[in-house]
């Protein structure tokens, strides 16, 4: 049998990246990486507004043509590969990231007269202008539908769908009057592909939906128009123009255009897999599978793993959703994540410490030095604000311990550390309610380039940290979502568990814990939720503050002292 290949699209903060995928084994055969023109660094920003985050659409129908187009001409140098043996294109992106669109389903900022409106753009993931809006549908919702909330952990973020449509109508009520519906990012370019023209006959898909929107198959799917009209009327009237049912990712969202297959070189009519977000596809190009937790490690953190629907799911409050389908048919997807990990430390080093990649290997390599607790910071990671179990974006950061001789490097630590104690309260909140992890699987940029991290992270979680054996885990779950909606009739799968099976593999060996340095970050963790908790307002939450730098530099003594007994480098030295 002749190989047959996926193509998978990956919409990340920054660029877009296409992969052309080996069916049989997930390989890369193609790539190509489609740098953001628009803004800074692909984000419109408002220097008045430092919540503001917001994207042209122009950059990312361009970053399709072109990133799928290099893709190709790249696996084109495979002796074995033929376009006429791709049998499918799958896509991912950033979420929630919706964007107002005309009744052609063409963005409003395409337009020339909403160009220059920021509130025309697509409303990236990390904006969170909305958060009064967020606040008051969490507030609305546990008062007269507390069933709205259960699904995504009991309260609803600045960073999803609704609040930033509401905010819209609070700010740009021009743009929302105009706007002939609201679509996800994730819906958007499938679409696109498949030529579809009406908002109305586009296939949404279930994670954006359930993770986002307040979708349920259980009360009738999206919100009911009774309690969009406690937000605002206008919401309650926008319901009607968005859509009524989402799918799960098992089937195609549409068919390739002659047009695009022209511009591809392609077959025409080749199934465009059900859009999904970079997070869940990530995972299922990570392997996942029960008892697994997947961290998707970028600019912020995506943790997702599956069980089985047959299993009853508990609530569990603060994360991002559970919901039937989201990542893999069959199994309830939940997300849970961290809004700053990657952006936290190029805060760090690119714009206090005003650095670039060489100083981020400098500060990394000098950060290895000093043992856990030797040098007496402990950090908390919400320079974004709080994404899981809090909730809150707007809390901010914050760093203890520091003294005259405290180091640029040991700083940079600190906030590797600090994210890495916030990742423990995410696994420490799932496995609360039940939710088994057994092994936790990294991908991204920095699992694969900084060992120094995902030992910390080894360290302080107690697991071993495995990291996912394709460098595009998120492209390679959306060419395994393509493989599917081809079927195995085509050369492709019937199955999500069939693919990841063939397609997708660990790289060799693991950062193990080490039992000395996980016991320290015991303690350690143990001064960090009790700044999470009370600087975050957890009810109950009991700390002493008048005493933690006292513990920090007693317990910094002691790392020291057992340092220089056994001839190890010292903190600041």
């Amino acid at each position: 049998m002749s190989r047959t290949y996926a193509i998978g699209v990956d919409y990340g903060t920054n660029s877009v990246r296409a992969i052309v995928a080996d069916c049989a084994d997930g390989r890369i055969v193609g790539g190509r990486v489609f740098e953001y023109p628009s803004g800074e660094q692909g984000i419109l920003l408002d220097p008045r507004d430092p919540h503001l985050a917001r994207q042209n659409p122009a950059d990312y129908v361009e970053g399709l043509r072109v990133s799928v187009r290099g893709a190709l001409d790249a696996a084109d140098r495979e002796r074995e590969f033929s376009r006429e043996r791709v049998v499918g294109i799958g896509v991912d992106t950033t979420g929630s990231t919706p964007l107002p669109v005309d009744e052609r389903n063409r963005p409003l900022a395409l337009d020339a007269r909403w160009r220059h409106q920021l509130a025309a753009h697509a409303w990236l993931w990390k904006d969170h202008t909305s958060a009064p809006e967020a606040a008051a549908i969490t507030t609305t919702a546990a008062r007269h539908a507390p069933h709205l909330l259960r699904p995504i952990g009991g309260t609803y973020s600045s960073e999803w769908f609704w609040a930033k449509i509401w905010h819209c109508l609070n700010i740009a009520p021009d743009v929302f009057d105009a706007a002939a519906s609201w679509v996800e990012l994730a819906d958007f370019v499938p679409a696109v592909l498949s030529g579809i023209e009406s908002p109305r006959d586009m296939r949404r898909c279930i994670c954006a939906a359930g993770h986002k929107a307040l979708y349920a198959e259980s009360w009738g799917g999206l919100p009911p128009a009774d309690f969009l009209a406690r937000l605002h009327p206008m919401l309650a009237g926008l319901r009607e123009r968005l859509y009524d049912r989402a799918y799960p990712p098992d089937r195609p969202a549409g068919r390739l255009t002659d047009q695009w297959a022209t511009a591809f070189g392609l077959r025409p009519g080749i199934p465009v897999a059900m859009g999904g977000f970079d997070a869940h596809y990530g995972a299922v190009g990570a392997g996942v599978r029960p008892g697994t937790l997947v961290k998707i490690i970028g600019t912020s953190t995506c943790d997702c793993a599956v069980a089985p629907v047959r299993d009853r799911m508990p609530e569990v409050h603060g994360i991002c959703g559970i919901v039937d389908g989201s990542i893999m048919p069959g199994f309830y997807g939940i997300e849970a994540g961290q809004s700053a990990v990657g952006d936290l430390l190029r805060w760090w080093v690119e714009d206090v410490c005003e650095g670039d990649e060489a100083l981020h290997a400098r500060l990394t390599a000098e950060a290895a030095r000093p043992q856990p607790g030797a040098t007496g910071l402990v950090a908390l990671d919400w320079n974004n604000g709080n994404r899981t179990i809090l909730v809150d974006p707007r809390l901010t950061g914050l760093i203890i311990g520091q003294t005259l001789h405290t180091t640029r490097a040991e700083v940079y630590r600190a906030l590797i550390e600090a994210t890495a104690f916030g990742a423990r309260a995410i696994v420490e909140r799932l496995q609360e309610h039940g939710v088994p992890i057994d092994r936790v699987v990294c991908c991204g940029g920095i699992a694969e380039k900084n060992p120094l991290f995902m030992q910390i992270y080894a360290d302080v979680l107690g697991h071993p940290m495995h990291v996912a054996g394709s460098p595009q885990t998120p492209a390679l779950g959306a060419a395994i979502s393509a493989a599917v909606a081809a079927g195995a009739a085509s050369g492709g799968y019937d199955r999500f568990e069939d693919a990841q099976d063939r397609m997708t593999s660990l790289r060799p060996g693991a950062c193990v814990p080490d039992p000395a340095r996980h016991a320290v970050y015991d303690e350690l963790y143990d001064v960090y939720r009790e700044l999470h908790d009370t600087f975050g307002g957890v009810a109950g939450g009991r700390s002493d503050l008048g005493t933690v730098m006292k513990r920090l530099l007693t317990l910094r003594d002691r790392v020291v002292a057992g340092m220089a007994s056994s001839g190890a480098e010292v903190a600041g030295a």
